[in-house]
């Protein structure tokens, strides 16, 4: 099956119902059918021939939708970018991903062989002939590359097929959204580049809507969340914070059935308020763009206060073993690498078979990257990214360990904990947080003291006005790391 076959059904199924929602207009299931049969055609009368790269950089809305559903119909492979990167990061994902074209909302950030303005779509729509764009190529060939965050290096761009986003898709409506119906609404709050978009193709094939946010605002979500009636949604952790800080939600009429959350760690006390206000509703998924937000999945009536930490269970069709640096399967408690096996997990990085080698075992296996472990009753535990992991006087310091027991101060908004080089125990912990009110960086030392062992507590705390974080919002320790590395006194 492909992709073009789930918008042509959906189109036969629900016809006239509203399929996709921004600001004032509306697009039909049959529209959006039409839309992208149409400037799929228009792509490949450009010179584009299947399997040729097109990076995308438009705004959240109804044009980047239609723009990623037409590559796939016409056979060609989406390269989403975010506009919140530099144009020296955009440039290289352009030239990374070997582009041929680029669709842009404004200055290209690159040149490529075609550029598209995406004020030209309207025109390359209505020029275009009618009939199906229908393309087919093999369910193993790319579909999309996905880059990787780079928090630990340059960006790699990671190689999903139709078969991996149809496998996402099913994990998506066995565990995650098993009761999507046609009067479900999906509000995509996040890009559409990143987690968001993966909500989209369920709710199409279920006849769900979904209406896209141009941008986010706490205010703005609450408006459209209460006015279209929004079932489920997608957030990351900060969106969350900054939504239980906006007033208006305690008056709010919403209908969430699900808010699905992911891509960074959660403080414990935001997680349990926003239970408190909204209910339980909250689903948290882990994955990464390697194995697409289906590793785990933590459901709304698991949120117990005892298991707020925890990722959750392997999704029905992934697999998923800790296992130690010899490679054996670790048991309850033991703490190891997270590994995961499944039909939706990456084919190979592009362009990067060594890379590939290091990260996919023979028999299907992915290394995650990430330490975890199990609980006795078979809940995964993250504890921290291998690379990130600080070893001060021969013990492990899990850097996530300690940034949540400094979230835990009702002070504290945001904390990036790093090593630091120290010439008696190797590694020394640090860490910079950004606060909601005043407090001295003493006062965070010893509010630490009494919540982790000695080994882990900061040694020193440093307050800013904001942290490093990539585009999509996960933290960048490294840079943390060589900020305090490069202010330390010789």
């Amino acid at each position: 099956m492909q992709i073009g076959d789930l918008i042509r059904r959906a189109a036969r199924w629900y016809g006239e119902r509203p399929c996709l929602v921004a600001e004032d207009r509306t697009v039909s299931f049959d529209e959006f059918d039409t839309l992208t049969d149409r400037l799929g055609h228009a792509l490949l009368a450009r010179g584009l021939a299947p399997g040729d790269r097109v990076a995308v950089l438009v705004p959240n809305g109804i044009d980047g939708v239609v723009v990623y559903y037409a590559l796939a119909k016409a056979g060609l492979v989406r390269v989403p970018l975010n506009a919140r990167e530099t144009a020296h990061e955009l440039a290289f994902k352009i030239e990374d991903s070997q582009a041929r074209a680029l669709v842009v909302a404004g200055e290209p950030p690159a040149p490529v062989e075609i550029t598209i303005d995406a004020a030209e779509l309207p025109g390359m729509i209505a020029g275009a002939p009618d009939g199906p764009c229908d393309v087919r190529r093999d369910p193993g060939a790319p579909l999309r590359l996905a880059y990787t965050g780079g928090t630990t290096g340059k960006p790699k761009a990671v190689v999903l097929t139709t078969r991996s986003e149809l496998a996402e898709v099913d994990n998506f409506l066995v565990d995650l959204l098993p009761n999507l119906r046609p009067d479900s609404v999906m509000l995509h709050a996040a890009p559409i580049t990143h987690g968001s978009g993966a909500f989209f193709l369920p709710h199409l094939i279920k006849g769900a809507a979904n209406v896209v946010l141009p941008r986010f605002t706490a205010a703005a979500f609450v408006d459209a969340a209460a006015r279209h009636r929004a079932t489920t949604t997608f957030m990351v952790p900060t969106m969350i914070a900054m939504l239980l800080e906006d007033p208006r939600l305690a008056d709010a009429d919403l209908a969430l059935e699900r808010l699905c959350y992911g891509g960074a760690p959660i403080a414990t006390t935001v997680l349990q308020r926003g239970i408190d206000v909204l209910g339980p509703v909250f689903a948290q998924l882990y994955g990464q763009a390697e194995a697409p937000l289906a590793i785990t999945c933590l459901q709304p009536w698991e949120h117990t206060p005892e298991r707020l930490t925890a990722a959750g269970k392997p999704y029905t069709f992934v697999e998923v073993d800790i296992r130690d640096t010899a490679g054996r399967s670790l048991g309850v408690d033991e703490v190891g690498e997270v590994l995961t096996r499944g039909p939706h997990t990456m084919d190979h990085y592009w362009r990067r078979p060594e890379a590939t080698a290091e990260t996919i075992e023979p028999d299907g296996w992915l290394h995650t990257g990430d330490i975890g472990r199990w609980d006795a009753d078979g809940y995964l535990h993250l504890l921290d990214r291998r690379h990130d992991v600080i070893i001060s006087g021969g013990f492990n310091v899990y850097p996530r360990e300690v940034e949540d027991a400094l979230l835990a101060h009702p002070a504290v908004s945001a904390a990036a904990v790093v090593g630091l080089p120290d010439e008696t125990w190797g590694e020394r912990v640090a860490a910079a947080v950004v606060t909601r009110t005043p407090v001295d960086a003493s006062e965070l030392v010893e509010y630490c003291a009494g919540r982790l062992a000695g080994f882990k507590r900061p040694r020193a705390v440093e307050i800013w006005a904001d942290l490093p974080t990539s585009a999509v919002g996960k933290s960048l320790r490294r840079e943390v790391r060589d900020r305090m590395t490069a202010a330390a006194p010789a």
